[in-house]
């Protein structure tokens, strides 16, 4: 469910490809799902004009996530279980969440930047839209596999024409 909360300019988009029929099935197959809260700001949508990625700040965003959802996912990951961060604000949510080598509940606000070299902590794997070029959110579906795996990714994508952007075609990245 989205929007529980008011304070996000936009909708989590990576979302919206599960439909209610999907949400089911997912759920007659074991699959855990947790829900987090971070409330997009306008910052997500300014494209990188930096000469280099290192050089671009990012916008702060408000996050929390509940106690419950961070034992649940802390008990998946001892077991050995994937967490799949469905979209790239769930991925900035739980990697900012997680301090002193644990997951932790609350409410907080995040900056952070997530870009190639940066070593994940919590999401193993990420159900994403296609993102813009020169987007902070290209930057961190880079972070997974490589920019060069990506871009050949995306060169793929353009050739069989997917759609691009909010209301676009996923990918699901599996590192």
């Amino acid at each position: 469910t989205f929007a529980r909360v008011n304070g996000s300019v936009a909708a989590p988009t990576a979302g919206l490809h599960f439909s209610q029929e999907l949400l089911q099935k997912l759920n007659k197959k074991n699959i855990q799902l947790e829900y987090v809260t971070l409330h997009v700001g306008y910052g997500t949508f300014k494209p990188i004009k930096t000469e280099t990625i290192e050089a671009h700040t990012m916008h702060e965003e408000a996050y929390e996530i509940s106690i419950d959802t961070v034992r649940r996912l802390t008990e998946a990951r001892q077991s050995g279980r994937p967490v799949v961060a469905v979209g790239t604000t769930v991925a900035r949510t739980l990697e900012s969440a997680f301090r002193e080598g644990q997951l932790v509940a609350g409410e907080g606000k995040t900056s952070l930047f997530i870009k190639p070299g940066y070593s994940f902590k919590v999401v193993d794997a990420l159900m994403t839209n296609f993102h813009l070029p020169q987007s902070s959110l290209l930057v961190l579906v880079s972070a997974f596999l490589g920019k060069y795996p990506i871009m050949a990714l995306y060169q793929e994508a353009i050739d069989q024409r997917y759609r691009f952007y909010s209301f676009g075609d996923a990918m699901l990245i599996l590192p």
